[in-house]
């Protein structure tokens, strides 16, 4: 069919925001659904899915896309799946519209006399939950999915439904009793925290490995989650939040055996920037900078699985492009034979040392032309080739062109 590969495309791209997108098959046969993260087992332990399950097939109708939001604060999108017959629908949520706070938490659920423990829990649930301050874009993921589904935009409609017609737990119908003792499953708090580690661990290993747009893709989920609110300063949770990150970055960018001059170089000034920042919405965008600048430093510095005497060399030569760098100055600062050194160096990098060096100059050289308005032959002497001719024949043989025509066709000229 068609939309299923539009449908499958949906679900990918949910999931990648942290979206639960499920899709229900035989729901009057189905014994149970965790679409709520297993939110209502908590709340009552004898909680039975099947019934939801049912009522969601018994009131979703062909071409509709449901909009419902539960008695938890919660929302989700609800629609049938053609072809109609078979009685299959989906489920995408749950996702919050709002910051759901220990305060919040308190305020909505304390005439309800929840116990200490379960209000604890429920905080760690809504970490869980994807929080969007417009679902809009949602709206319009669908819109796209229901042209596919149903052949064009007059053939479904959108619906909101309350509450009360879909949901079958009201926190007014949960009773607790003294006798009952304090709740003793952290299931669901355990499940969210299992699920960030999880992605914790995903987004470091990416970042090790300077894969750059798996770690964004992971990021972007973090983006969705709630943070725990650790003290009553929104800017200074974010920014403790964003250390915590920096920290962690530089550990993963160690294990790529990244030196430590450039390891320091990077959290040292993210440091500053985090503390700079004057709203939670540019910590986080500085956050997506640190994800791009430690995988960078991975990509370009990364000196796994090469030899310690090849690790000291591309070291140094990226300390200092300006200095000596030709092989018998490096054996020489090295204590090597000079043709050991040349024979190893190729043999592990693929290229000869003065390759290596040049290639690395010429980018420097790029760089400098893209930002700044230097002098050729200034930027020339800071890239360590003070002979300005042969700065322009390499620039030239491994750029194609020479640093005044890339400079002017950078200007349009």
């Amino acid at each position: 069919m068609d939309y299923e590969v539009a449908l499958n495309f949906v679900k990918s791209l949910l999931h990648n925001f942290h979206f639960t997108f499920m899709i229900v098959q035989n729901p009057l046969a189905l014994p149970h659904s965790p679409a709520d993260l297993g939110l209502r087992k908590l709340l009552k332990p004898d909680f039975d899915y099947s019934v939801v399950s049912k009522k969601y097939a018994e009131i979703c109708r062909p071409n509709t896309i449901y909009r419902t939001k539960d008695f938890f604060l919660c929302y989700y999108l609800i629609f049938r799946i053609p072809p109609d017959e078979e009685n299959n629908f989906a489920t995408i949520g749950p996702y919050t519209c709002s910051i759901i706070s220990k305060e919040v938490l308190v305020n909505t659920y304390g005439s309800y006399s929840f116990p200490p423990d379960i209000i604890a829990q429920l905080e760690k649930y809504y970490q869980e939950v994807p929080y969007v301050a417009d679902d809009s874009y949602l709206h319009t993921l669908l819109y796209t999915l229901g042209e596919w589904m149903w052949g064009g935009v007059d053939n479904f409609s959108i619906q909101d439904i309350s509450e009360q017609s879909m949901d079958h737990l009201d926190p007014a119908g949960i009773t607790w009793h003294e006798d009952d003792g304090p709740s003793t499953d952290p299931f669901v708090s355990m499940k969210a925290l299992e699920n960030r580690y999880a992605a914790e661990a995903e987004l470091l290993k990416a970042v090790s490995l300077g894969q750059i747009h798996k770690a964004e893709i992971i990021m972007n989920q973090f983006s969705h989650r709630q943070m725990e609110q650790r003290t009553p300063d929104s800017l200074r949770n974010q920014k403790n939040y964003a250390v915590i990150t920096n920290t962690l970055l530089r550990k993963a960018a160690q294990a790529a055996d990244i030196h430590p001059l450039y390891l320091d170089r990077i959290s040292t000034r993210y440091a500053r920037a985090i503390e700079l920042c004057i709203s939670p919405e540019a910590v986080k965008k500085l956050q997506r900078e640190m994800i791009h600048s430690y995988c960078q430093l991975v990509q370009n510095h990364s000196l796994k699985g090469f030899s310690p005497l090849i690790q000291k060399v591309i070291t140094h030569i990226d300390a200092d492009l300006t200095v000596d760098l030709s092989l018998y100055s490096l054996a020489k600062m090295l204590n090597v034979n000079a043709s050991y050194l040349s024979s190893l160096f190729k043999k592990e990098t693929g290229a000869t040392l003065t390759e290596y060096v040049n290639k690395k100059r010429i980018r420097q050289a790029v760089l400098l032309l893209d930002s700044s308005n230097m002098q050729i032959q200034v930027i020339a002497q800071y890239c360590g080739i003070p002979d300005v001719n042969y700065f322009i024949r390499t620039f030239k043989k491994y750029i194609g062109k020479t640093p005044k025509e890339y400079r002017d066709l950078l200007r349009g000229k």
